[in-house]
């Protein structure tokens, strides 16, 4: 795929998707680090009926803390491997209050090393909360990004660095918003939608499939 086809793939999917962001509901960075931390294998939907309970009773890192594991477990339990979540977020929270003034840290190493915080999640935050321009693959962007052919890889840090290398500069902001969504609601898994797919004759997919 040559450098002409990645940037109108990536016109087009803005014009599509006008403002691309997260379907998780947070109003500060705390809310978005605990909402990402508590998504990892559930949807944002599940999240986001969790944290509507939670948010309005504890939504800082001194309240999260305060709340404790045992009654933490008890707003997040719809929400799968909601006892390591826990976990992790109470710990991440007393190291937000002691380390770090309960400031959600900007930067890889310092979100890397809190308690359930991966490379994905990281990315998440630098990307929504601090404007970098990162990108997290989930399996709607490693899906949607080896159909297209986008960036190919058979691991998630080979396809991220590949969309690092090939988004249009322009695009790379946007990139991972753009990518989740289509994927989300067009180039699902088993039966994606390309009848109504707007990059549909620039995908390498479809010609497979004919």
């Amino acid at each position: 795929m040559n450098k002409q086809i990645r940037e109108e793939i990536f016109t087009r999917l803005a014009e599509a998707i006008p403002e691309p962001t997260t379907e998780l509901n947070y109003n500060s960075n705390f809310e978005l680090l605990a909402a990402v931390l508590l998504s990892a294998q559930a949807t944002d939907i599940s999240v986001n009926k969790a944290t509507t309970k939670l948010f309005p009773v504890a939504n800082t890192p001194e309240r999260i803390y305060a709340l404790g594991e045992s009654k933490l477990k008890q707003y997040i339990k719809t929400i799968g491997l909601f006892n390591s979540k826990a976990k992790h977020l109470i710990e991440t929270s007393k190291i937000l209050v002691e380390e770090y003034e309960s400031v959600v840290p900007d930067n890889r190493t310092a979100l890397e090393s809190l308690p359930g915080v991966g490379r994905k999640t990281a990315n998440v935050i630098l990307n929504t909360a601090f404007g970098q321009p990162t990108i997290a693959v989930d399996t709607h962007i490693f899906r949607v990004s080896n159909r297209t052919r986008i960036a190919r890889g058979k691991t998630v840090l080979e396809v991220e660095r590949g969309l690092i290398k090939f988004v249009p500069k322009q695009f790379k902001l946007d990139a991972h918003h753009l990518l989740i969504l289509h994927g989300r609601y067009t180039c699902i898994a088993r039966t994606p939608k390309c009848d109504g797919c707007c990059i549909i004759d620039l995908c390498e997919y479809r010609e497979k499939r004919l």
